[in-house]
């Protein structure tokens, strides 16, 4: 009998069950190896303090962002004070799981197949991967963290099966010494109806590799097409190519996160990942987190309300910049004028500067009341179209 089973063994589930081995609780973890989710692998310093990474997981430290209009202008913003850290997701996922696994957890490599409650206990039904054969794990709790569609929220939580998402691609190459347009030093974003009409692209540099790769909502999208032109346009066309990955990137946190009797979401199955940026990965951590806070509660107590902790510390710490950057999304990304003022009014100091605190700190930066109403007033008059596009 497990105290809990984790459902998923990317950065969300491996910080939940390394948390949860940590509190002294007996825990399993599934994890279907082998699969590497699409990811720019950015993630700010405060992941790197947070959850105590290492130097050596770093694959490069970005310090300048650059953002690319329709009409290919370019805004390159400085990072001050700071960095954004690249991760390659197959080294980083694993060196999570391998540290919850020396934390005390248990790992079984398969895919999650059902939960049955039959017996009068709750089970968890997985087919091993090694084996092939279907193997059952008792727990009392289960964290639910397998992905953008997960088949937990689907079975188990109210409005599971109805997440919206991006459908995201990127291929990892080997990357070049700075060549065309690529630069080793500097994450490109690139805003361009003809490589999205309705997210972005990326060039992210990995230090030997890259990722280059976009995502959209929008059916009939050729995905590979416009990666492949996105390679092209940077000089990249002629890079090795590692290995190719897609997979669903949700934008919407969802309005419930547990069952109400035994099953808490975590990470991507919860909806948690940034609108307008798509990042994932530090929220994906705080969600293990909060869903082990909430389960450990649970346990403790013995009170199903408790997993409703979970969604309750994430949201009020989260909220509002998730509904800034919904409003961003919304207002900006629906056609390339829109996207062409966007970039715009990236060339504002103010926007910049309250950008990248907000992005290292993870948290709106309110210490220059001045600077907010400056923005305001630039965003409602690009938005109103009372300058061109091409002001700055």
């Amino acid at each position: 009998m497990y105290d809990v089973v984790v459902i998923g063994g990317g950065p969300s589930g491996a910080t939940a069950s390394e948390d949860l081995a940590r509190s002294g609780q007996k825990v399993a973890m599934i994890d279907r190896a082998g699969r590497i989710k699409p990811c720019g692998g950015a993630i700010p310093p405060r992941l790197i303090a947070d959850f105590d990474i290492p130097d050596d997981q770093l694959r490069a430290r970005v310090t300048t962002a650059r953002m690319i209009s329709p009409t290919g202008r370019k805004v390159d913003i400085p990072i001050e004070n700071g960095f954004v850290g690249m991760v390659d997701r197959k080294d980083f996922d694993e060196f999570l799981r391998v540290r919850a696994t020396a934390a005390g957890a248990d790992r079984r490599s398969g895919t999650f197949l059902r939960i049955e409650r039959d017996t009068g206990c709750t089970q968890v039904i997985y087919r091993d991967k090694a084996s092939g054969e279907e193997r059952a794990l008792q727990t009392r709790l289960i964290i639910g963290a397998d992905g953008a569609r997960s088949k937990v929220a689907r079975s188990e939580v109210p409005g599971g099966d109805r997440i919206p998402y991006v459908i995201a691609y990127h291929e990892i190459i080997e990357a070049p010494e700075a060549i065309g347009n690529y630069d080793p030093k500097r994450c490109d974003v690139i805003y361009d109806g003809r490589i999205s009409p309705d997210f972005y692209g990326w060039v992210f540099p990995h230090g030997q590799t890259a990722s280059v790769g976009m995502g959209s909502m929008v059916r009939g999208v050729d995905l590979k097409q416009a990666t492949a032109d996105l390679r092209a346009a940077n000089g990249l066309s002629a890079c090795k190519t590692i290995r190719r990955e897609g997979a669903p990137i949700p934008l919407k946190p969802m309005d419930c996160w547990d069952n109400g009797r035994d099953v808490v979401l975590a990470g991507d199955a919860a909806g948690v990942v940034a609108p307008s940026s798509g990042e994932g990965i530090y929220y994906a951590m705080v969600g293990g987190r909060v869903a082990a806070t909430a389960a450990s509660a649970c346990l403790a107590s013995g009170r199903v309300r408790d997993l409703k902790l979970a969604r309750q510390l994430f949201m009020h710490d989260h909220k509002m910049v998730f509904r800034v950057l919904a409003s961003m999304q919304n207002a900006y990304y629906k056609s390339d004028d829109r996207r062409e003022r966007f970039v715009s009014l990236c060339h504002d100091v103010d926007v910049q500067r309250l950008t990248f605190e907000a992005y290292m700190n993870k948290k709106l930066v309110r210490a220059r009341p001045m600077a907010h109403l400056r923005i305001g007033l630039k965003n409602l008059a690009h938005l109103t179209r009372l300058v061109p596009a091409a002001y700055t």
